[in-house]
């Protein structure tokens, strides 16, 4: 993973730990947070284009033994029968970190997606939504 891939990835599992810890989790679930937060866009280092990396880490993690496998597979996707607390701190923290790792809040992370994909583009869409669903 590139420099700036690493940074978001740092920064989103402080983020996930921030949130963990606000909802008065375990020492132990926020252990575990800080951890998916960290693994969260591995699958980037095995696509040229980012498409598809959720799918792609998840995959690599389920092989590996990785307990939150399925966070990962199904991070930054919607309409999933997947649930659970930590995918959904999982996108609550992905979708306020901007790619330098910057702690940024969901419009200039909505905007900083935009501008890269397009306001059109399935990516800006799909996060869209995510954020609609994470603010009600």
């Amino acid at each position: 993973m590139d420099e700036n891939r690493l940074k978001h990835s740092i920064a989103v599992a402080r983020k996930m730990v921030e949130i963990a810890k606000s909802k008065k989790l375990s020492e132990e679930e926020i252990k575990d947070c800080f951890i998916i937060g960290y693994n969260h866009d591995v699958g980037y280092e095995f696509t040229k284009n980012g498409i598809n990396h959720n799918i792609i880490g998840g995959e690599i993690l389920k092989n590996n033994n990785f307990k939150y496998w399925r966070e990962i597979y199904y991070h930054g996707e919607i309409n999933i029968e997947y649930n659970s607390l930590y995918l959904d701190i999982l996108n609550q923290a992905d979708m306020q970190i901007d790619k330098y790792g910057n702690d940024v809040g969901y419009n200039k992370r909505l905007e900083d997606i935009k501008n890269r994909y397009g306001k059109d583009s399935d990516v800006y869409n799909k996060c869209c939504k995510i954020v609609d669903k994470i603010r009600r």
